[in-house]
């Protein structure tokens, strides 16, 4: 019988216990911190860093140096620097989201498994994740064709009709337009989420176990949802609220740790750059290349650590979704409750040993 959002919570707790606790294995630990931070399910808590508000002292020499590098820069450079920014940061993209993709199923394996075993996992789930790849690209695609539309014809409308021209005079219909297209973006943002959570938690399996595409994988999930439309609806609003207080904990816990290890990366960066003014180094397109790659393992670093402290959550969240299905979905069922082995009949007892036969007397 299907269990409710509420009862499944039991032992998704039970689980993640078992698995990081019983016993706790500090490598296991470290690999499903980086399995979660690829696949994307480090919770949202756990941030807190704000880049921005990290301050280093500037004296005037060092604002100096920053200012005067800058304008030394030749323009083809820029120019250059600019677009193999551009395409690098597209190629990293699409890889990020290939790895994103075959790594779901690399915390799926680890989760179910109660093993993580990176590589073993990554060998074996190419195909699945490609397929998830492509599904995340055509959903991608559709949430920029769809905003594109939804922000688009109300533009075009109020261009047309002069709105945009003369904005004063035509106050109140720009208002509540723009409330009413609010509403609308809103609505679609929520779906494209909901769509996301319910592709990652509830298709990914069966993609996992019958080696089927998402849109496939779609078309068996849907008609389990729309007979139990409330149940799904409170597995949603269950997620919400644990995410919720997951996130308030692990902020905390996060933010305590970025606050301990931002004071030696402060150090660092002030040495960095006390040392580059005292070398004479200016802003050209091989020390900004170097900043950036810097600053790009600094940030994932900070990310890293941040999946660590969120390793609870990156177990508890799809074992969580994991038995909330596994009791209408038999095939992922099985693999969580695997059947006894049988018992085999013991062999009958040898049967004792015969009696010498008597010496005839006489």
């Amino acid at each position: 019988m299907p269990i409710s959002a509420v009862d499944a919570i039991t032992p998704a707790f039970e689980h993640a216990r078992q698995q990081l606790v019983r016993p706790f294995r500090a490598n296991q630990w470290a690999k499903l911190g980086l399995v979660g931070l690829l696949a994307g399910e480090m919770s949202s808590g756990g941030g807190g860093c704000n880049p921005g508000s990290f301050q280093m002292p500037h004296p005037e020499h060092s604002r100096r140096f920053v200012e005067s590098g800058f304008p030394a820069i030749n323009p083809v450079l820029t120019a250059s620097l600019i677009a193999v920014l551009v395409v690098s940061a597209f190629v990293l993209f699409v890889l990020l989201l290939y790895v994103n993709s075959v790594m779901r199923f690399v915390l799926f394996d680890s989760v179910v498994t109660r093993e993580c075993r990176i590589w073993h996992s990554w060998s074996r789930r190419q195909g699945p994740g490609r397929r998830f790849f492509v599904w995340q690209i055509l959903l991608a695609l559709a949430s920029i064709a769809g905003f594109t539309i939804l922000i688009g014809i109300p533009a075009g409308f109020a261009f047309l009709l002069g709105w945009l021209k003369e904005p004063k005079e035509h106050m109140v219909p720009l208002i509540l337009g723009g409330m009413a297209l609010f509403f609308v973006l809103l609505l679609f943002v929520v779906t494209q989420l909901v769509i996301h959570v319910m592709t990652k938690d509830f298709v990914v399996p069966q993609m996992a176990l019958e080696e089927i595409g998402a849109i496939e994988g779609w078309r068996r999930l849907w008609p389990r949802i729309t007979g139990e439309k409330g149940g799904f609806a409170a597995y949603i609003g269950m997620k919400i609220v644990l995410a919720i207080g997951a996130a308030i904990i692990l902020g905390i816990a996060s933010a305590i740790v970025l606050l301990l290890l931002l004071i030696p990366i402060g150090g660092l960066g002030a040495i960095a750059v006390i040392g580059g003014m005292a070398a004479g180094l200016t802003w050209n397109l091989y020390t900004i290349t170097l900043a950036v790659v810097v600053g790009m393992i600094a940030i994932f670093s900070l990310l890293y650590v941040i999946s660590l402290v969120s390793v609870p959550a990156v177990v508890f969240f799809p074992a969580y979704s994991m038995y909330f299905f596994a009791s209408r979905y038999p095939p992922l069922d099985a693999l969580l409750h695997p059947a006894p082995p049988p018992v085999m009949p013991s062999p009958p007892p040898d049967p004792p040993p015969l009696l010498p036969t008597p010496e005839p007397i006489g």
